[in-house]
Parts: structure tokens; sequence; C-alpha cells
């Protein structure tokens, strides 16, 4: 069946009003939950052969994530989906002012590669919780994840509730349809043609974008944990995750000491990367050249410098698509590195001696989607936090915002639009309709012609 006839019938089923009752959109999200819990080993297997993730990874940053945004919206649900009562006005009175939140109709969800599961089926909750229809595109650059949640969507939903398109659909097909609205994670690149698309007919978009997210450590951190946790979340995914440690702003005071432990920690959490069947390899040939590219070019230019840079680690195994991390010191603002997000497991090293104008260039490039501050010093910690716009973060962490329900993740500016997770992804997909209920058992003359000067001065008076 074609994509546009799919598309037509959810239009129709939508319009039965079947999506809405607040029982059938939990059973539903029921129904997805235990089409994932069945197909858990299968995703496994097709995380390890896409990605080269292990079982342990692949469950704490993609499978354990949606069953705990499953259960969050279930148990929120009936709560998030009341009418909302507001205060009126003297010029509403006396009537009652609520806000319904209503569905928007077809959602379509643009998935990216690098994690296929989340980045997949995270928004697919929030749209269903909405009441909303659903047609998800996977990336054809995770064929394997993308054929199990083909599979798990096809299990859970009847075609008309949500629909999973094969992942080799081209773009062009499955934009040039009648949706509703339009949430697509991918580069700023992409973001801008689906948001072209969608301003053709005026389609609400979410874009989740990504860019060069830095982490600034000052001379306050607790170098050892902040070591400890950069190595963690630069290395999750091989570094190719959105929000990732992108670029490192070190106070050149402590430069030396961090890197000590930064490489001690890649030595002890990653032996022999490039060798390591749990370490994940590069998604595909393309990807593993470039970074590969950017390795060899900063070995040349460091062997050519007078001792100011270095590379440390950065092996290749090309047959598995593994690159062991790798160091950039001595790196500047004008270097190649720092042109676009890196998406690898490379760790350039900026350092700074004047806090002022380090986070300057900081702001000087367009808003990253994320921004990581190390620092036991808490007043310079909220001072650097009002200071750089961006998507989200962690003071003394990294990544682990995405990971709470309770607070949406979304970029800003060139790093996207829009934000979702928990109950703002019911907000999201929800359009707040504005309603004034009044009773016809008392009427205020006022307002009605003729306006005279006598009526204009008792509104004077009361407006």
């Amino acid at each position: 069946m074609e994509l546009k006839e799919i598309v037509a019938r959810q239009q129709a089923y939508f319009r039965t009003g079947k999506t809405r009752p607040i029982g059938k959109r939990i059973a539903l999200l029921i129904r997805l939950k235990q089409s994932i819990l069945k197909h858990e080993e299968d995703l496994y297997e097709a995380f390890y052969k896409d990605l080269g993730k292990g079982r342990a990874e692949t469950y704490m940053a993609e499978i354990s994530m949606v069953l705990e945004e499953i259960s969050h919206v279930m148990r929120n649900l009936s709560k998030w989906a009341r009418p909302k009562r507001v205060r009126g006005t003297l010029g509403t009175w006396p009537a009652k002012s609520r806000i319904y939140r209503e569905p928007y109709g077809i959602v379509l969800v643009l998935a990216p590669w690098n994690y296929p599961l989340l980045l997949a089926l995270s928004p697919v909750v929030g749209a269903i919780a909405a009441g909303n229809c659903v047609v998800l595109k996977c990336s054809k650059s995770s064929p394997n994840c993308a054929e199990v949640i083909a599979t798990i969507m096809r299990e859970a939903f009847k075609e008309e509730e949500a629909y999973c398109v094969d992942a080799t659909l081209d773009y062009d097909t499955v934009l040039q349809q009648d949706y509703q609205y339009i949430f697509f994670t991918g580069s700023p690149r992409v973001g801008k043609t689906i948001m072209k698309r969608a301003a053709e007919d005026l389609i609400p978009v979410s874009l989740e974008l990504g860019g060069k997210s830095p982490c600034i450590v000052t001379d306050s951190a607790n170098l050892r944990m902040a070591a400890k946790r950069i190595v963690w979340g630069k290395l999750l995914n091989a570094g190719q995750t959105c929000i990732t440690v992108d670029y490192l702003l070190v106070d050149e005071k402590v430069k030396d000491k961090l890197l000590t432990y930064i490489r001690s920690e890649i030595a002890k959490r990653y032996p022999d990367a490039a060798h390591n069947p749990n370490y994940p390899r590069i998604i595909n040939a393309h990807h593993y050249e470039r970074l590969m590219g950017l390795i060899e070019r900063a070995k040349a230019k460091a062997e050519a410098s007078d001792g100011s840079r270095a590379v440390f680690g950065g092996e290749g195994k090309e047959e598995e698509r593994r690159i062991a991390p790798a160091i950039f010191t001595g790196v500047t603002w004008e270097d190649e590195i720092m042109e676009e997000e890196i998406f690898g497991p490379i760790l350039p090293v900026i350092t700074y001696q004047n806090l002022d104008e380090a986070v300057e260039k900081i702001n000087d490039r367009p808003h990253p989607l994320a921004t990581y501050i190390f620092t036991e010093n808490r007043a310079l910690a909220h001072q650097l936090l009002k200071r750089i716009p961006f998507g989200g973060g962690c003071v003394n962490d990294t990544i682990l915002h995405i990971s709470n329900p309770n607070m949406p993740f979304g970029g800003v500016g060139n790093s996207g639009m829009g934000g979702y997770h928990g109950k703002y992804s019911f907000e999201t997909f929800s359009h707040r309709k504005s309603v004034v209920e009044n009773t016809t058992k008392l009427d205020v003359p006022i307002r009605y012609g003729p306006l005279t000067d006598a009526k204009w001065k008792v509104l004077r008076m009361i407006l």
C-alpha cells in the first residue's frame, strides 16, 4: 500500500474521534511497550549489527529510556489532558475560561541513525499520548534497527493508528504528504530543508538538531571526577551523540593534569578500543573515512608544529569501523576540527587564560545543543549558565539532562526549536485551544452598540 493511501486512511480514522479517548491512548502505549519487550533480544542483535553496541549500552541509552518515557506518560496522561481553568477578566465576566488540549492530526516523525530506537519512539510516544496518528520514518543508515522498529510498530498499531514506512523510502516521497505536524531529528543542514517544506503548507515543526557543544573546565573543578564524566559522555556511542562533548575548553592552569586523568580514564574504560567488540563502531564507511581523515590531518599538523600540538590515540580498524578515542591538543578556534560537529570519538582541547574571552568565543558561534560546565564554584556556574545560550546541559556532569522526563529536551537557534520528553512531548503534539464558556442567564449590555461617549467613560473606568 502506498504511503499516500496510508496517510489518507489515517486522516479518515482521525476524524472519527477514535484517537481522542484517554483510555484508547493508554491502550496504544501499553501495546507499544509490550511489543518493545517482546522484541528486546531482536533489538540487541540489531544494535550490534548496525552500531556495534553491547547489550548494556543499548539498554541504558535506548531501551530503558523509551520504556521509562512510556511509563511516565501513562502515569500522568489523564492529569495532563484535563481542560485547564484559567482566570477570566472583567471583559469576559461572567464566563468561564478554559484551555483545551487537542491533537493536531497526522504527525510525521523523521528519526536519525545514531540512537535509532530512542529518537524514533520517544516522539512517537508523545504524539500518540496527545491523540494523534503517526507516520514514522527511520534512517536507512541503521537498517537492522529500522527493520526491528518497523516490526514493533506493525505489531503494536493498526496502519491507521501509526505506521512505520520503509526506511529506504526517499525523503521527497515521505515529505510530500498531508501532515499536520513534522518532528525531525538530524543535522541543521537537513533541518533547513524540512522547515522549507513545512513552510509551503504552514505545517508546525519541531527540529532537534545538533551543533558544537562545549565542555568548560575551570581551575576549581574536581579534575578526576570531571575526566571520568567527560570520557563517559564523550565516548557514549563512540561519540556519535548529538549532545556529546564536542570540544573541551579548559583553564590553561589545569590542562595538563586534566589530560592526564582523561588519558588514564580512557585506558581504563576503553582498552584497545579499535579492537574491542564492546566498543561501538562508526555507523558507515563514509563517516569512518571522514573521521580518520580528521585524525590524519591533525597528526600531520602536529608533526609540523613546534611541539605545541599533539594527537593522542586515534587508531582505526577499517574492517570493523572502530576508531580508538583521539585527543587533539593545541587546537585553535580556527582549526578544521572546529568548523562542524565532529560526531565521533575525537576530543579537541582548547585552553583559555581569560574565561570571559572564552565565553565570548562560544557566543560568537551558533548556539549549541548542549553545554557542560565543571567547577566547584557555584556562583561561577550560575553566571556561565546565564551568559551562554544553549539547549540544555549539566553542571559537573554530561549527557544526563536527556534522561529526565520532567525536563524538556531541545535546542535553540541553529541547534533546533521546540522541546519534548514527558509532559513537554504531550504539549508539543497538542494544540492549546482557548475557549470562553459564557452563560445566557446574565448579560452585560455595555459592549453592545451604539458605543456612545457615555459608554466610553464607563469602559475607561472598568477595563
